[in-house]
């Protein structure tokens, strides 16, 4: 349509003035008009021509237009997928390089994962190695300690015999054993009463022994409880003196049932004595205190006296003709012929002893430790310790190096 306007437009601008205003044909002029038609006619087709040629130029050069705008197009579309393209691309590098950082990191993480469950399995063995070193050398350690308590006992077990004192001589004490040494009081009294009714529980045939290493006596009434729970006890009562025993002491060891004795063994009997202490005492209350000691005396020592076929008042003669104080010791093989002491022991067999004694803890020694000193001589010397009653130190000492105080 813009063609044929654009065409009109043109044979309308060609056209002649005088055609355009030529008047209408007359009929005295048909030859003219012919004419005039004829060059009319010319005339449009030489303009048809050359608005065809026009047409033609101008078609060319829209075709040209046309076919520069489709190349331009053609190249904006070959610029765009070139760089939709290269867009392409570097997404795909992009996605590459990542994928490849991807699986690099992948790679060093299951390499660290790798590595770590390596440190692991490796720290775990290193801690099962540990463990298991540990374990042994617990178990070597509960071995060697296991050993060394099994080494403390013996592989003896006590002996319990009805009659302990063997033909030999030899008198075999169990672990039905009480030991008695220092001042009887009245926790001495409760130690050794309760430990007699607990082996009478356990068992009332076999003998209980009390066994006397060092004791001076005590307290009368706590000595007259333990002869008492000695009396009533259904098992029987031995009393074993290693050293001394004295007073109190003596008292026990006499009024036994059984008793026995190592034949240097010291048994001391005298008479009650007391010791009042910071007191005031008018001369009634003092006749009062005497008497009470009197009557403790004839309970305690008429038994004695008894045993040994004697008055009271005998005893306490002949223990005044034996000393001005009045204590009257003899050595066991002598005091048995006295009915002092029962039997004279050659050896006394301690079968309750399985605990070796090295391996219990043992009480503060240092009161008896010897400490090195210097005179005013510039000598060295110790002083001994204090000896018991009745004991006397027997040794080499050239020097004068240990002395007594």
């Amino acid at each position: 349509m813009k063609l044929q306007k654009l065409c009109t437009i043109l044979l309308l601008a060609c056209l002649p003035a005088t055609a355009k205003e030529t008047p209408a044909a007359t009929p005295d002029a048909p030859k003219t008009q012919a004419n005039a038609t004829k060059e009319e006619t010319s005339t449009l087709e030489a303009l048809n021509k050359l608005a065809e040629e026009r047409l033609k130029q101008e078609t060319t050069d829209l075709r040209a237009e046309i076919e520069k705008l489709k190349l331009e197009r053609q190249l904006i579309t070959e610029r765009l997928a070139l760089e939709a393209t290269k867009r392409d691309e570097a997404i795909k590098d992009a996605v590459s390089e990542t994928e490849m950082e991807i699986a690099r990191l992948t790679r060093e993480t299951s390499a660290a994962q790798m590595r770590a469950e390596k440190l692991a399995a490796d720290l775990k063995s290193a801690q099962s190695e540990s463990a298991l070193k540990l374990t042994r050398l617990e178990n070597e350690i509960r071995a060697i300690q296991t050993e060394e308590k099994r080494d403390s006992f013996a592989d003896s077990d006590p002996v319990y015999l009805e009659s302990p004192l063997r033909d030999d001589g030899i008198l075999v004490i169990s672990d039905r054993r009480i030991p008695l040494n220092g001042m009887i009081t009245t926790d001495t009294a409760d130690f050794v009463t309760s430990r007699i009714d607990f082996w009478n529980n356990r068992d009332k045939k076999l003998p209980i022994f009390i066994v006397i290493d060092y004791c001076p006596g005590g307290s009368v009434m706590a000595g007259y409880q333990i002869l008492k729970a000695m009396e009533s006890s259904s098992a029987p009562i031995h009393v074993v003196v290693k050293s001394f025993a004295a007073s109190m002491a003596a008292c026990i060891t006499t009024l036994a049932e059984e008793s026995y004795a190592y034949p240097n063994a010291v048994i001391l009997h005298h008479q009650i004595s007391s010791q009042i202490i910071l007191a005031q005492l008018n001369l009634t209350e003092q006749k009062e205190f005497y008497e009470e000691s009197q009557r403790w005396w004839k309970r305690l020592a008429a038994p004695v006296a008894k045993k040994m076929g004697i008055t009271t008042d005998e005893l306490i003669e002949k223990m005044y003709a034996r000393s001005s104080n009045g204590d009257w010791s003899e050595f066991a093989d002598e005091a048995v012929k006295l009915k002092w002491v029962n039997h004279i022991v050659d050896g006394i067999i301690e079968s309750s002893i399985t605990v070796n004694p090295d391996k219990e803890k043992k009480s503060d020694d240092s009161k008896q430790a010897l400490t090195e000193q210097v005179d005013s001589e510039g000598k060295p010397f110790v002083f001994l310790p204090r000896l018991n009653p009745k004991d006397v130190y027997f040794l080499y000492n050239p020097d004068g190096y240990y002395r007594t105080r």
